[in-house]
């Protein structure tokens, strides 16, 4: 049973959230980006990549385009005026932990997390499989380690099950018709207008009004 963010002690954090891919913000993380956005908390997503590895190399404008729906998506989510950043990992080869790239990375999100004065950051699950997501989660771990404040980090699903181990958090909800409507911002995604390329299934669209959020430390 999840308990609700609200009755926690993290109901007024400033949140970031960070998707390793443009559509993750919306699948894993759109109802909390909607609420943290509406309550005036929420410090910026960032991408780790531009999702440029969805369709056959040298396929026409395809970074900009994933961007641009990105953008999309967060305007429809209520989000339109929140910082964005986009950390320009290459799709599908992130840098290996312990690398020197790896450690410039985290020391450079752990300079915005103290800066925007974050309190908790939402990143998608080590669980999920995709080389992105996991390393995704080892950056902001490892960014939160560094910051010098106290975060909370939480990871969200977009592949994986929730883990039975974990203590979650259930978000606010939202209108599933509008998280719907920021999906289909994602067009790159769900339709062949760029060719072929990966597709996201139609039932994703049926998703929850609200986010599971795992606990992942520190608690206190």
């Amino acid at each position: 049973m999840a308990a609700a963010l609200q009755a926690s002690r993290w109901r007024r954090a400033r949140w970031f959230v960070l998707a390793p891919h443009p559509d993750d913000e919306t699948l894993g993380a759109g109802a909390l980006i909607a609420h943290s956005a509406r309550a005036g908390r929420l410090a910026g997503i960032a991408f780790l990549t531009d999702g440029a590895a969805s369709h056959p190399a040298g396929t026409p404008r395809l970074a900009i385009i994933r961007r641009c729906e990105a953008r999309a998506a967060l305007r429809r989510l209520g989000a339109a005026h929140a910082p964005v950043d986009w950390l320009n990992w290459r799709d599908a080869h992130p840098h290996a932990p312990g690398s020197p790239a790896f450690e410039r990375e985290a020391l450079r999100l752990a300079a915005q997390l103290r800066r925007r004065r974050v309190g908790a950051i939402a990143v998608s699950d080590a669980d999920d499989g995709h080389s992105d997501h996991v390393a995704a989660f080892a950056l902001a771990a490892h960014a939160v380690r560094l910051a010098r404040r106290r975060i909370a980090l939480f990871s969200y699903h977009v592949w994986s099950p929730r883990d039975p181990r974990r203590r979650y958090f259930r978000t606010p909800p939202m209108p599933s018709g509008r998280r719907r409507h920021a999906l289909c911002a994602h067009r790159s995604q769900l339709t062949p207008r760029l060719g072929e390329g990966f597709r996201l299934a139609r039932d994703r669209l049926a998703m929850p009004p609200h986010d599971l959020l795992g606990l992942c430390g520190p608690e206190r």
